[in-house]
């Protein structure tokens, strides 16, 4: 499973299971809020954001904690650590992720997606020890990744209003179910003790700002050189998902180094 910040994703942490009432009751609110956003109810460019007032709010948060916190961090972490050293804890991270990516796969009844997961883990977190190489790419084992967002959307929930969360960024109803729901649901979660639980935590953190860190320019257009940062990042984030999830009402990818930031 992952979370998305700014439009980029990266592995959940594992975290211990807990507090089974409040997911089922996010769950249920959460697939409730997904029935609305039909097709008609959204503006001519796709978007349904009946919540947008208190969006951008909420993106005004993350842009200020972007710029005091999220940036400088990333940027000094990537500047500091070798590349090699980057892709080995993103590795990790995804690694974890995977009996996650799996159990998805099988609730979809994507059962080729499953295999492929069960079989990249345990080549990684063997051959690769434990995940910090990915050997199972020599093998020529495509990567697979899926979250209970696209379990959702496959069993035919709508994706609802768009939502930005603080910290995490943008995403949908539907989408933050998902997110609530595969915290608790990686069986790494339930046999890892601690401190082990939480080295995902922390390689997931790391590979966030990795991430961030790498692609600093073009972050940096959407949220400070572009007239309407929000609208843009709302943009790619809604285009770019129905495209990964086949929505019909996505024809492609938005490739936001291709964007005129300046003219959105």
């Amino acid at each position: 499973m992952t979370l998305t910040f700014i439009g980029r994703r990266f592995p959940l942490a594992l975290f211990k299971p807990a507090g089974r009432l409040l997911i089922w009751g996010i769950l249920a609110i959460g697939l409730a809020a997904c029935s609305g956003g039909t097709p008609s109810e959204r503006s001519p460019d796709g978007v349904y954001d009946p919540y947008e007032k208190q969006n951008r709010s909420v993106h005004a948060f993350n842009r200020g904690l972007d710029r005091a916190l999220v940036r400088p961090a990333a940027v000094g972490y990537s500047t500091i650590l070798p590349d090699e050293i980057e892709d080995s804890i993103g590795n990790f991270a995804s690694n974890l992720g995977e009996p996650s990516v799996m159990i998805n796969s099988l609730l979809q009844g994507d059962f080729r997606g499953a295999g492929l997961s069960s079989v990249r883990f345990l080549a990684n977190s063997t051959l690769g020890l434990l995940g910090l190489f990915d050997p199972a790419a020599e093998f020529k084992l495509p990567e697979h990744d899926t979250d209970f967002g696209e379990t959702l959307h496959v069993w035919g929930v709508g994706e609802g209003p768009y939502l930005e969360l603080p910290v995490l960024g943008p995403s949908t109803t539907r989408d933050t179910t998902g997110i609530v729901v595969d915290l608790f649901t990686n069986p790494l979660g339930y046999v890892l003790n601690e401190p082990e639980r939480y080295y995902g935590t922390v390689a997931g953190a790391a590979s966030g700002l990795s991430t961030r860190g790498r692609f600093t320019e073009t972050v940096d257009s959407i949220l400070y050189d572009s007239a309407d940062s929000y609208a843009q990042a709302r943009l790619i984030y809604l285009q770019n998902r129905r495209f990964e999830l086949g929505s019909e009402d996505a024809t492609s990818e938005i490739d936001p180094f291709a964007l005129d930031t300046e003219g959105f």
